[in-house]
């Protein structure tokens, strides 16, 4: 008995230690989860504080002495493609094309700022860094200063996409049907018939991001024949462009659908550079600085036009606004971007704006910019649109340039569906499609000119407006039938030719035949009635490009495609 009486004793006192010990142990979790709480608290804080003052800033640089690049050597910055572009226009590069000097850019990295850019164009460097340390930048000999209300981008203002930025409001299905409207109204259809629907154009797209594009019938064309060039998205810094962002999406399908019976865009043979510029959770300057790396990056690649429907007014910080003053084509970041672009013989076509955005009246940067298409819209009635921004009454320019249907304008949707959506960043890729067409028809032209010859074809280009420009250009007329052409009224030779085209009638009687012989845009070099079955016409002084001649009577008519060499 004793011995388990000592036993339940020994038993006893044992659980009081481990009683004792799991107390004091309780007690030193509940102060080591206190500590650990504060801890963990005080590092979020550090982090965030962090955070809260690292910002970017675009940082201005001098000059590009001692740089490895030359203007001799444009191969080590430029693709073949660019500098052809170039040369075609008679264009010289010049320092303003080389690279940022690499020596300046690890000279900030070493100041500890992260460095996400450089810009060829504006000589600058978009860096990411502290309010303390920009200052460290700013006193580097080499730095000029900052561009833009700095910072260019602060996390802590983002307040978030507007909605109805783009102003996409239409979500009826259609068929092909209504994209023949959009189509017709600006004679892409005569533009396809006559051979023409972007072969060997490449279009560069700035937009917010290609959701799925890569998966949806409308585009198999374009990936099957490998015309997706490249991509790139200047917001996340990675190659693909295809998981978020639905509204570059629509505004390639204008361009590059290719479906019979369902939609076709004004080029769906051309080649696309797919570009992401815009971030879907802000509404910042930054989103201008990736702007102008992305127009630069499609002119090293080689575009010949670009597409974006994007505009800038308004942002999340309020004092980087934009005023109505600063819009007249030379102050903006994008605006001045798109202008280099044009000086390097690109053709931008930029969407004018929607009125979605509070208290603006007028077009958005960079569709300000002097050397660009700006495009407003219309309905399918041709009716001017009433969201499509009008130009500044201040402004002496015409602005926008011109305009396209833009509203309930046929798109294809992400999830593969053919719908309806309004707004100019619609009627831009529409006719940015039919300019493409026309420049591949008119290869000798330069830039400037195709630009010129759109606006002189606009529908009101004798008496431009604020509201839609020069008016709806038509620079394809349908001229040819295939009834008529198979009815065998004449045949020519040579063709294609440099000086001379012999016509030679195939009837018995050649009374009363009339010939005329036209350019794609209507307008006609030559008529006169045929007095022999046999008779030469000389082409020696025509442009070289594509022509139609028309011979014919009040009873038939043939026309027939000339290409002068």
């Amino acid at each position: 008995m004793r011995n388990n009486e000592q036993l339940i004793m020994n038993n006893y006192q044992l659980n009081n230690v481990i009683d004792n010990w799991l107390a004091i142990s309780l007690k030193l979790r509940y102060f080591l989860k206190i500590i650990l709480f504060l801890i963990i608290n005080y590092s979020l804080s550090t982090v965030h504080c962090k955070a809260q003052s690292s910002a970017k800033y675009l940082v201005t640089l001098k000059d590009k002495n001692n740089s490895p690049y030359s203007v001799s050597k444009p191969l080590e910055f430029l693709s073949q493609r660019s500098v052809n572009r170039r040369t075609k226009q008679k264009i010289a590069l010049t320092t303003r094309d080389l690279p940022v000097n690499p020596a300046y850019v690890t000279e900030i990295k070493k100041t500890g700022a992260k460095v996400w850019y450089s810009s060829r164009w504006m000589n600058a460097v978009l860096v990411q860094t502290s309010a303390t340390n920009i200052q460290t930048i700013l006193k580097l000999p080499f730095v000029k200063g900052l561009e833009g209300k700095n910072p260019i981008d602060a996390p802590q203002n983002r307040v978030g996409r507007r909605e109805s930025k783009f102003e996409v409001t239409d979500t009826q299905s259609f068929d092909y049907g209504l994209a023949k409207t959009q189509i017709e109204m600006i004679g892409a259809d005569a533009m396809h018939d006559a051979g023409y629907k972007g072969e060997g154009m490449l279009i560069g797209v700035l937009d917010e991001g290609y959701n799925n594009a890569n998966n949806m019938l409308v585009f198999k064309t374009l990936f099957d024949e490998k015309r997706i060039i490249g991509t790139y998205d200047f917001v996340n810094k990675e190659t693909s462009v295809y998981e978020d962002g639905s509204h570059g999406t629509e505004v390639l399908s204008c361009m590059g659908a290719f479906l019979e019976g369902k939609l076709v865009g004004t080029s769906p043979k051309a080649s696309y550079l797919l570009l992401k510029t815009e971030d879907s959770q802000s509404e910042s300057l930054l989103e201008e600085v990736n702007w102008l790396i992305g127009v630069e990056y499609a002119d090293s690649v080689g575009v010949d036009l670009i597409n974006s429907s994007l505009g800038y007014a308004r942002f999340d910080e309020a004092s980087t606004d934009h005023t109505p003053a600063e819009l007249f084509g030379n102050t903006t970041i994008s605006a001045r971007a798109a202008d280099w672009a044009a000086a390097t013989g690109i053709i931008c076509v930029i969407s004018a704006g929607n009125n979605d955005i509070p208290d603006w009246k007028y077009i958005s940067t960079p569709a300000d910019a002097d050397s660009v298409l700006a495009v407003g819209a219309v309905d399918a009635k041709k009716a001017w649109a009433v969201f499509s921004l009008p130009g500044n009454p201040n402004d002496k320019r015409i602005k926008p340039d011109v305009a396209a249907m833009g509203q309930s304008a046929a798109i294809a949707l992400p999830d593969g569906t053919i719908s309806t959506g309004s707004g100019t960043s619609f009627s831009s890729p529409i006719l940015c499609g039919m300019v493409a067409g026309y420049w591949q028809a008119n290869p000798t032209l330069t830039a400037m000119e195709v630009m010129v010859n759109v606006r002189k074809a606009g529908s009101q280009a004798d008496k431009p407006d604020r509201l839609l420009g020069y008016g709806i250009p038509v620079l394809f007329k349908r001229a040819l039938s295939i009834e008529n052409e198979v009815s065998g009224i004449f045949k020519i030779y040579p063709n294609p030719s440099k000086s001379t085209i012999t016509i030679e009638l195939l009837e018995a009687t050649h009374k009363n035949y009339d010939a005329n012989l036209t350019d794609i845009s209507g307008k006609t070099f030559w008529a006169e009635p045929l007095k022999n079955a046999i008779q030469t016409i000389s082409v020696e002084k025509l442009t070289a490009g594509v022509y139609f001649l028309r011979v014919g009577n009040e009873e038939k008519n043939s026309v027939m495609k000339i290409v002068v060499e």
